[in-house]
């Protein structure tokens, strides 16, 4: 193991690759968790829109070549990132989605602490419901780490809606054997007996304020959760709590999904209450008035 002092003398380069992410928390997150533990953290946004592979690939060597301890991967490049790395952790490897690249010898390794984030955040709700049956809108880059948290979870089964059916087919073989997945053809089928839905789109993130699920089929019995935070209460989960349901805000995945990828970054075990404190502060600066409770 290496030595806690050599380690705490060092600072680290971080960073998040994506777009849009100019409203990303986890810059404060970062920072504040390695202040709290006494080392030094700058973390980078590189927001580029509409990069292609080759473009991706230069980004990437650019992390491996600049002193970069590693970085995140946002919206779009979750999956295109994956076949360009030199290693992929088993569950990474998996699903096929990435959103933590670290950097170790100078080869490129990744992970997906979306995965392991929304599980510890999504645990008691699961729990609760019984794990009963699940819908998931989004068979995305995030709504691949939602499904195989849920089947980490031991749910009754999923039940998963994506526009684009091809990737919807894609996630249902990938899940572990023994995972009890029906592919839908619409957000009405997905509710259909479900105990709770996530959202793992983008929509609802500002500036959209559309919704994945229409309002007239939620319910009290239901918990829903957003992958969302910006803004902290989407549409959905306005909406949901005015239904009377339980709700998980996108605030517990960005929080425990941050905090994974800094001990994997660093080798040091950060705060979640120092994470949760920056992420509320940003919150309250960036969005005063349309987070309102």
């Amino acid at each position: 193991m290496a030595d806690l002092s050599a380690l705490k003398s060092r600072k680290f380069l971080t960073g998040l690759i994506g777009a849009p992410i100019a409203h990303s928390a986890s810059p404060a997150m970062h920072e504040h968790a390695a202040a709290v533990l006494g080392v030094r953290c700058h973390y980078q946004l590189i927001e580029v829109a509409g990069a292609d592979r080759a473009g991706l690939a230069s980004l990437l060597e650019g992390v491996r070549r600049l002193g970069f301890a590693g970085v995140n991967v946002t919206y779009p490049y979750k999956e295109a990132v994956v076949e360009l790395l030199d290693e992929l952790a088993p569950k990474a490897a998996a699903m096929g989605a990435v959103n933590t690249v670290v950097v170790r010898d100078g080869r490129l390794i990744g992970h997906n602490t979306d995965t392991t984030g929304f599980e510890r955040a999504v645990a008691p709700f699961v729990g609760q419901s019984g794990r009963g049956v699940v819908a998931l809108i989004g068979a995305g880059g995030v709504g691949k780490a939602i499904a195989f948290a849920l089947a980490n979870l031991n749910v009754a089964g999923l039940r998963i809606f994506d526009t684009e059916r091809v990737r919807t087919e894609r996630l249902a073989s990938l899940l572990p054997v023994g995972t009890k997945v029906t592919v839908v053809d619409s957000v009405d089928d997905a509710l259909q007996g479900a105990v709770g839905v996530v959202n793992g789109t983008p929509i609802g993130m500002l500036p959209n304020r559309g919704t994945p699920v229409p309002e007239h089929l939620l319910r009290a019995d239901l918990w829903v959760a957003d992958a969302v935070y910006s803004p902290l209460w989407t549409p959905l989960l306005k909406a949901a709590r005015a239904r009377g349901a339980q709700v998980l805000l996108g605030r517990e995945l960005a929080i425990y999904q941050a905090a994974d990828a800094f001990e994997l970054f660093t080798g040091l075990s950060p705060s979640t209450e120092a994470m949760g404190a920056a992420f509320d502060n940003h919150m309250v600066e960036r969005y005063p008035a349309v987070d309102a409770a």
